[in-house]
């Protein structure tokens, strides 16, 4: 039986939000099984607990934000992406402010930790989302097109194509595709940190925004080249992270997918349309579970590796 995975013993990081620039703690611990992944927002005078899912995500300009009444987590696609990137089912996560810290602008920071506190494996079967029909969603035409779609996969498959027309992006593959069954997660994509214009970042911060990124948690780019001294880690890290974006945004559907998603342009909004779009037909997905690892997708039924 393909089994539930949750932490072996709790683990903690201390950051700062990428935008609210404020200080802020997690505390990630094991949960039984069918819980989920829960975001506990443990600073307000009533704890709030925000079960991930789809329809949870109610804001998507420059992040994905879960909501619950009037309680918000801010970014969280980067630890959503560690946490599929691992294979982890359940898991509550106590933050004591309104954003996810952004760490070093990767998921790596947060695969560290979580590998740090052991994954185990819990006695129930873990439940796949399969996608059984093809579901696109579509933005804007011409210069200005963006889709993203779903397709049948016995796996979970990744293909991503970005277009930014900037001497630095361009001088670097915009195409990226990745086998989660591959195992190399943690190796290949985790590290890929997110990325911003120095004219942007000027007018985020002039708007409130962007208070706590810099070269050590992004890359910075002005009209020509990459501002950080230690350039790229990836030669394709770019759309590399824009996959990473990609899987945590999926994850928020609450299940790992069985599909193959494929974009062009895409981002958070999108992906989130996509995942309600899916949602809306009942007669394009269902939920099953696999009794033997040999009729398991290639690579799901081991431990993500180490770097």
């Amino acid at each position: 039986m393909l089994s539930q995975r949750t932490l072996k013993a709790l683990t903690r990081a201390v950051g700062v939000g990428l935008h609210s620039g404020e200080r802020v703690e997690l505390t990630l611990r094991p949960a039984p099984p069918d819980t989920g992944i829960v975001f506990r927002r443990i600073d307000l005078p009533e704890p709030v607990s925000i079960p991930v899912n789809a329809l949870a995500v109610t804001d998507t300009r420059l992040a994905s934000t879960l909501s619950h009444d009037d309680a918000k987590v801010r970014t969280v696609e980067h630890l959503m992406s560690a946490c599929s990137g691992l294979g982890l089912d359940n898991l509550y996560i106590d933050i004591t402010a309104e954003e996810v810290p952004i760490l070093d602008g990767s998921a790596s920071s947060f695969v560290y930790l979580l590998q740090s506190a052991g994954i185990e494996m819990q006695k129930a079967p873990r439940k796949f989302l399969r996608v059984k029909r093809r579901i696109e969603v579509r933005e804007g035409e011409g210069d200005q097109l963006k889709w993203a779609r779903l397709d049948p996969y016995h796996g979970f498959m990744l293909s991503f194509e970005i277009d930014f027309q900037h001497p630095a992006v361009d001088s670097t593959g915009q195409r990226v595709e990745f086998d989660m069954g591959s195992g190399r997660y943690s190796r290949d994509i985790a590290r890929a940190r997110t990325f911003a214009f120095s004219k942007d970042v000027e007018m985020m911060r002039a708007n409130g925004l962007a208070l706590g990124g810099g070269l050590d948690n992004a890359i910075v780019m002005d009209d020509t080249k990459v501002l950080n001294a230690d350039g790229l880690r990836y030669a394709e890290e770019f759309a590399k992270h824009k996959i990473l974006d990609a899987i945590g945004d999926l994850y928020c559907v609450g299940k790992p997918m069985l599909a193959a998603y494929s974009a062009f342009r895409s981002g958070h909004g999108l992906n989130n349309r996509l995942l309600r779009e899916l949602l809306a037909h009942e007669d394009a997905w269902e939920m099953v579970t696999f009794e033997s690892t040999t009729s398991a997708p290639r690579g799901f039924a081991q431990l993500a590796r180490a770097w």
